[in-house]
């Protein structure tokens, strides 16, 4: 455990915490939403502070971050726990783990400098902060991040961009790229489905963006949710408005087979896949990607320019065509 950074003292001991749009208010031993922040007499504890549950290394596309270092390894870790509780996670069981069980919390004690050693082992060029939601443990990943840059390591976080406006001023600065996920379009879906807001997620795309991070964003594409009204168009809509055309986006095939509490939701057809793609070039995005299906062109770079092939992908294998970030045909600048 490590005393949070981001929380406010209250009378009778309770607080604040302050690392999130939920803004918790706890009393003397009570948890946070997310399971991993603690009140103990009036001081909030980080409990997944170098408590690692997993850490591998992976390909940047895993991410997926496809228009950062395309090519190379990135060093991945995680902690349990989640700020949110979508029904649609494809990675639940150590997400959601502080929610479904009542055990002491789990993982296996690091130091951020033995992941910056195991980093550079490795052979990386980033750590990923991802599997799980890297604000829950920020102090640690901050920490981590310090390090990193120090060492020449980029710093990548996969989110659900649900983090306070606070947080992102303490990892702003050690922030190289970010691939958060916008689920829904709609409030109601994310109140129903994922347990909190809409706006404040619109709101740190902006944010990130503004302030020159390398973004990328991912949706899951559910049947009958994702889909329903003009989600869609007005996701690309504000990608293409609010932040740029050639910020990525991701349209990644749902599978209720690995779905927390979605079995019985249909796998995403191709048809809506190719609805989405549609969409998003005709509000004018440059760089359109397609996941969790085999042998998909659509996850290829292309110039936005000629058209020609700039990154070939297949099977987490890349082939590089463009001259340091130039198109070989035209030497546009790519993304």
């Amino acid at each position: 455990m490590k005393e949070a950074l981001l929380y406010q003292k209250l009378a009778n001991d309770e607080v604040r915490c302050n690392l999130c749009n939920h803004f918790c208010v706890l009393k003397d031993s009570e948890l946070g939403i997310c399971g991993c922040r603690k009140n103990v007499k009036g001081i909030l504890m980080s409990l997944s502070y170098g408590q690692l549950i997993t850490e591998s290394l992976d390909p940047i596309e895993k991410k997926p971050i496809f228009n950062f270092l395309p090519g190379t390894s990135s060093y991945s870790i995680a902690t349990v726990g989640c700020n949110l509780r979508c029904d649609n996670c494809q990675n639940w069981q150590i997400s959601q783990f502080t929610k479904d069980h009542d055990s002491p919390f789990p993982g296996y004690e690091t130091s951020s400098q033995e992941v910056i050693e195991r980093a550079q082992e490795s052979g990386a060029q980033s750590i990923s902060y991802t599997y799980t939601e890297p604000t829950i443990f920020m102090e640690f990943a901050l920490d981590c991040m310090k390090l990193a840059h120090d060492k020449n390591l980029k710093n990548i976080w996969v989110s659900n961009g649900y983090m306070s406006r606070a947080c992102l001023e303490l990892i702003l600065p050690y922030l190289d790229a970010i691939n958060i996920d916008l689920k829904f379009f709609d409030n109601n879906n994310y109140l129903k489905y994922c347990g909190c807001k809409l706006q404040p997620i619109l709101d740190n795309l902006k944010y990130l963006h503004q302030h020159q991070v390398h973004l990328e964003i991912t949706t899951l594409l559910i049947p009958n949710h994702t889909d329903t009204g003009n989600q869609l168009t007005s996701m690309a809509e504000f990608i293409a408005q609010k932040l740029s055309v050639n910020v990525p986006w991701h349209l990644s095939r749902f599978s209720p087979d690995i779905s927390y509490k979605m079995p019985d939701t249909k796998a995403t057809p191709m048809s809506l896949i190719d609805q989405a793609y549609k969409i998003g070039q005709s509000k004018g995005l440059n760089f359109i990607y397609v996941g969790n299906v085999a042998d998909d062109e659509r996850e290829n770079t292309y110039c936005p320019r000629c058209g020609f092939l700039a990154i070939k992908r297949q099977d987490y294998q890349t082939e590089i065509f463009a001259d340091n970030g130039l198109c070989k045909n035209c030497k546009y600048e790519i993304y």
